[in-house]
């Protein structure tokens, strides 16, 4: 009886063996042609959608003589295409942008700089008084020429600058984790970073943007760098990413086609560090990117051309798709047509100006390079305390202050970005 017993329980055993067996082979079985199907993607498209995907490319760049031109049309169709996260219309920021309402908000007043008085506010309800999200969205939208990304993945860290005697709104800041490869940075070192010890140090201003005349008339976009690099900037990031920074980084908006940059002339609090590499060519805008690429879906088993998880998964998937087009083509003069409006639009996206501070740190390159573990002061470590940022800039404002008005270049008028207003993207 007792032999039975085992005997039954040993068959039992084997059995629920052999279905977790099978079922795990099964199941990674299942997992390993996901991923295959998931790596596989079409290497030629038919020669008739390839003519037409290649006409929609050349359409789309085929006005834009420089980068203004280019980024004229993209803050426009940002404008015109406008939805806030609760479903608000395009006739909705329009009244949202009336120069009676949002544009009071903005500073246009003339003030000496030595009289002024700044406050930092964060953005988001985790801050005492945080500034609504929703509201620092639709103000950036209608002051920034530059198409600012909504939904930032990782960490970040946003604020609105106000003048304290008028209450009035002199910028807007956004700071993240920076760019995982930066050829200047890499000089630099002397070597590509360990991520982990860089990512612990490092963090990059992405937005940085002075409401007009504020910056026009009082240099306040080397205002808001300067709040950047101080140690009030470095010991908030410091809380809330829960790092130890020790490296700012930042480039130009606009790249080579600019000579000079907000940040130029701020030594030795910033300091201009080379050229960014440029290979790339710019993602079409939204509505066009998407019906692009929702047709080449349907040659590719009606999956994306990268998966969704990738990162900068929309530049993977055009320039994937221009290499599909370039595979594809048989007719060597539209071939040539294609390359020529790629390789101009490749001119588009120019080399960037970079920056870098190291807080007042001596040695921040050898403590990324992992050869030293302890940050050390620098001798101009008291000059990044803000009050002394700050009085800085204010000597270096008041000199452009007083030119101006001797001059009569003085601007008094609020500058937001609407469908018919013509702004100086470039300045």
């Amino acid at each position: 009886m007792l032999g039975e017993i085992k005997l039954k329980k040993k068959i039992l055993w084997r059995n629920t063996l052999n279905e977790i067996q099978s079922n795990l082979f099964n199941t990674f079985s299942h997992i390993i042609f996901i991923e295959l199907f998931k790596m596989k993607v079409i290497d030629k498209i038919p020669v008739d959608f390839a003519n037409w995907a290649a006409d929609e490319f050349i359409n789309y760049f085929k006005n834009y003589s420089c980068l203004e031109d280019y980024l004229r049309f993209v803050k426009k169709q940002v404008i015109e295409d406008f939805e806030s996260d609760s479903g608000e219309s395009r006739a909705d920021l329009s009244q949202f942008l009336d120069e009676g309402s949002i544009g009071d908000d903005f500073f246009n007043c003339d003030i000496h700089p030595e009289e002024m008085d700044f406050d930092i506010r964060f953005v988001g309800n985790r801050f005492h008084n945080g500034i609504d999200q929703k509201y620092y969205k639709r103000v950036l939208k209608a002051v920034s020429s530059h198409n600012n990304e909504d939904n930032i993945p990782g960490r970040e860290l946003r604020m609105m600058i106000y003048e304290n005697n008028t209450r009035k709104v002199v910028g807007f800041i956004r700071l993240q984790s920076p760019l995982i490869n930066s050829k200047p940075r890499n000089l630099w070192l002397g070597k590509a970073p360990d991520l982990k010890i860089f990512n612990r140090h490092a963090v990059m201003g992405f937005a940085i943007v002075p409401t007009q005349p504020f910056g026009y008339n009082y240099l306040g976009g080397k205002l808001l760098a300067l709040i950047c690099i101080s140690h009030f900037m470095r010991e908030k990031l410091n809380e809330v990413f829960e790092k130890d920074i020790a490296l700012f980084e930042t480039t130009s908006l606009y790249g080579s086609s600019s000579s000079s940059s907000q940040y130029d002339g701020l030594k030795p609090f910033i300091r201009h560090k080379g050229l960014t590499d440029s290979k790339f060519i710019p993602v079409l805008y939204k509505k066009a990117f998407h019906h692009l690429h929702d047709e080449f879906k349907k040659y590719n088993n009606d999956q994306p051309l990268t998966e969704n998880k990738a990162s900068s998964k929309k530049l993977k998937r055009q320039t994937k798709m221009i290499s599909l087009i370039r595979n594809s083509l048989d007719n060597p003069d539209k071939l040539k047509k294609f390359n020529d409006i790629i390789e101009m639009a490749h001119g588009l996206t120019e080399k960037k100006r970079f920056y870098m501070s190291t807080y007042g740190y001596s040695n921040v390159r050898e403590v990324i390079r992992g050869e030293q573990t302890e940050l050390v002061k620098g001798q101009n470590w008291d000059k990044f305390y803000l009050e002394n940022v700050i009085s800085w800039w204010k000597k270096k404002a008041g000199k452009r202050y007083e030119k101006l008005k001797t001059e009569g270049r003085f601007r008094d008028k609020v500058e937001l970005w609407t469908e018919d207003q013509d702004i100086q993207i470039i300045r």
